[in-house]
């Protein structure tokens, strides 16, 4: 299971998820400025002072001090729209102080511990950190060579904003100053468990050095450091007590002068292309923020995040999984620990992936999720714990395109040895024959050597995870493509590219429809668009820059007015179908389906078959680009259900059978079923096959296993292959009429009697 290493690995080195935004990272105390915001805009100016409060430490102090700097690293500051600037932070700030009503800070009933520290400087940083060593209750004595605390905040504000602030939040805490106190030596605080040295701006440093191992820590056991002391700015001066603390208490509980040193900056790669037009809200009075107007302002912050694979990936979408999220879940299911070996946690999320490498094309690191829910399928198959059912109809499926309805031909002036074979894919010509047909009849014209091979790349096992079964697949493919004297293939579906590119590199080849668009297609029948349309890129066509190109290349031949769709091109969308989640997840395929639909209201043109399909069950009106080429359909031609697929691709074969092998095809009888519509569709998205169907009742009828329900019609179930499906009919005529027909995705053992 390396793979579930690589990953992990990966997104600890990689992974930008949990970078912090770029206020944040400029911000001294690296305030969750993203947390905040979501406060801001519902009024909640109590919790984000509590967030202030507990960040900051001196809140008033804070706000009347700081310069801002997360201000200018505002990826607003980078809008060249007008009116447009940074999100102004320092103003809703002061109005987190103007509008919280508990700004008390949190009583902690604990009892004092026996560790004591000593604090040289009662300044910014001494003060910071005593205050937060007092909240865990260590017994904290100050040492201030001054009569007076605050150190340079008597140059720097008010005495009264300071020193108001500085007991506000000491009022629950109690602790040893002592004024006029100057230490000169380390040795004279030998009584106390750990010494923060804050002596300010040209302040003693006791003849210490840096211990480069551990944030704050100098050369010096329980000895650490800080401030302006270490020319610091006040602000920076005010963080490093508040983190220094941490280092101290590390110290006390473990011996270990090695806290970890925050790292600084953000790796986020955001451009402007994210902002949306929002002008700075400016204050009516001219100096402070109204509540409404601090929410308004809190409304122009797009929540910098590394977010493109969130935001871009259906499945991160619409189930809210991070890359770190989908990497725990998938691993306490291969490696289940405490439940049995065949954990089934996250069998669904990872069928569910549809495989459409978008997480990898928008992930500034080009993270490859969907490559690791392949691993994880091939994991979770080769253990045995993958239900079969995900799988079971598209296997059986191929089955079929690679037996009953696969075939070879070649034209009258071909030869053992073609120079290109024509590869349309299983279900091109399941989708419409015509598409087949038509497309072979026009290569034949334009380039006679070319030969026809009507089969399946592999991608159902591929999609399954049976990398054994796979191999098979390839090794037939490229034994057939041996054999015909290493043609170029020219292809007719993306997906089938995709696979030969990734696993049968030695084949060489290109897409119809480039061949088209060079060929040209004028005099073949073209229909050209009666509106303006928009062309749907397939997701594996994202890999084929100048397959896309030729699609616009040959609308511009048929004259078809053009509008871009949102996702397209190398930011193309999966229409669902990919990675045959409809069984896994088929609200979920439903939903994406639906948003695909949905982009714009113009008629789409597709040029995968699997994505017209899919967009005519949703009611979209779409083109295939061979209905323009060859005036084949219109926008309104229905998606053919999944027993009209499987007779399409029969009725080619048999088509081709007769046409180029002069043979004629012997059809096996049939039982005469009668289907309403309506039940056909239902059985069609249910994966059941009308033969699934009259199988079952001949097996009823021939051994008698069968019940009448209270309605009169005979109920009955026959295992085919894994399934057990069940048909509710009656004898109608020379046939049978089905009411209803189901499968519970499961494989009833039964002993025969």
């Amino acid at each position: 299971m390396g793979f579930l290493q690589n990953f992990e690995k990966t997104l600890a080195d990689q992974c930008f998820q949990n970078e912090p935004p770029f206020c944040s990272a400029a911000c001294p105390f690296h305030l969750d400025i993203n947390d905040l915001i979501h406060k801001w805009r519902k009024g909640r100016f109590n919790a984000a002072y509590r967030t202030f409060q507990n960040t900051v430490g001196f809140p008033g102090i804070v706000a009347a001090l700081c310069p801002h700097p997360c201000e200018k690293a505002c990826l607003r500051c980078r809008s060249e729209q007008p009116g447009d600037g940074a999100v102004s932070l320092h103003l809703l700030e002061q109005a987190t102080l103007a509008y919280a009503k508990r700004k008390k800070p949190n009583a902690y009933n604990m009892p004092l511990k026996d560790k004591k520290i000593a604090v040289i400087g009662s300044g910014l940083s001494g003060l910071a950190c005593t205050l937060f060593l007092c909240n865990k209750k260590y017994q904290v004595t100050v040492f201030e060579k001054e009569g007076r605390i605050g150190g340079r905040l008597w140059e720097q504000l008010p005495s009264e904003l300071f020193l108001k602030d500085i007991e506000n939040q000491f009022q629950f805490e109690s602790y040893d100053l002592r004024l006029n106190t100057e230490i000169t030596s380390l040795d004279e605080l030998a009584d106390f468990d750990a010494i923060y040295i804050a002596t300010g701006r040209d302040g003693s440093s006791f003849g210490l050095s840096d211990r480069p191992e551990g944030a704050f820590a100098t050369d010096r056991d329980g000895v650490f450091w800080g401030g302006e002391l270490r020319g610091r700015s006040p602000m920076e001066a005010l963080s490093d007590g508040l983190a220094a603390s941490h280092a101290v208490e590390r110290w006390l509980k473990t011996s270990l002068m090695n806290q970890p040193k925050e790292s600084e900056g953000t790796k986020l790669c955001l451009g402007t292309d994210r902002l949306r037009e929002a002008p700075a809200v400016l204050p009516a009075d001219g100096s402070a923020y109204t509540e409404k107007e601090a929410a308004a302002e809190a409304e122009r912050c797009e929540l910098c995040a590394c977010d493109a694979c969130m935001k871009s990936c259906d499945l991160m979408r619409l189930y809210e999984k991070t890359p770190r999220r989908i990497y725990e879940e998938v691993y306490i299911t291969i490696h289940p620990g405490t439940l049995s070996r065949d954990g089934t946690w996250a069998t669904r999320l990872i069928t569910t992936c549809n495989q459409c490498g978008v997480c990898k094309q928008v992930c500034p690191q080009h993270i490859d999720i969907g490559e690791f829910f392949l691993q994880a399928h091939r994991a979770m198959h080769d253990k045995g714990a993958m239900p079969w059912a995900f799988h079971d109809y598209w296997l059986r499926d191929m089955e079929f395109s690679n037996g009953e309805a696969s075939i070879l031909v070649r034209g009258p002036q071909c030869g053992e040895q073609p120079k290109y074979v024509f590869f349309p894919g299983c279900q091109m010509g399941a989708s419409d024959p015509a598409y087949v047909t038509k497309s072979f009849e026009w290569l034949q014209k334009k380039c006679p050597e070319t030969a026809l091979w009507v089969h399946c790349c592999g991608a159902p096992v591929e999609w399954a995870g049976d990398t054994a079964r796979h191999a098979q697949e390839i090794s037939l493919i490229r034994e057939q493509w041996e054999q015909l004297g290493r043609p170029q293939f020219l292809f007719g579906c993306t997906t089938c590219r995709q696979m030969f590119a990734r696993y049968l590199p030695e084949i060489k080849g290109v897409f119809l429809y480039e061949k088209m668009a060079e060929w040209g297609v004028k005099g073949e029948g073209a229909s050209g668009a009666e509106h303006i349309c928009s062309v749907f890129d397939p997701c594996s066509s994202r890999e084929f820059p100048d397959l896309q190109e030729s699609i616009r290349t040959l609308t511009g031949q048929l004259q078809i007015p053009l509008e871009p769709l949102e996702h397209e091109r190398e930011e193309a969308r999966c229409c669902s179908f990919g990675g045959h989640t409809a069984i896994a997840a088929g609200r979920y395929s439903y939903e994406v389906a639906r948003d695909r639909a949905s982009e714009n209201r113009n008629p789409y043109i597709a040029y995968c078959v699997n994505c017209r399909d899919t967009f005519a069950s949703q009611k979209k009106p779409v083109y295939h680009i061979l209905d323009l080429v060859f005036g084949l359909h219109g926008t309104d031609r229905p998606a053919p259900t999944l027993t009209e697929r499987w007779e399409n691709r029969q009725n080619l074969r048999d088509t081709l059978v007769e046409q180029y092998l002069g043979e004629q095809t012997e059809r096996k009888e049939t039982m005469n079923l009668y289907i309403e519509e309506t039940l056909k569709h239902q059985l069609s998205r249910e994966m059941i096959l009308e033969s699934d169907m009259a199988e079952v009742i001949a097996w009823c009828e021939s051994t008698g296993r069968k019940v009448k329900n209270s309605s009169g019609h005979f109920i009955g179930h026959k295992k085919i292959q894994n399934m057990t499906y069940w048909a509710e009919y009656q004898p109608e005529g020379d046939g049978y009429r089905l009411f209803t027909g189901y499968a519970h995705r499961m494989c009833l053992e039964e002993e025969n009697k």
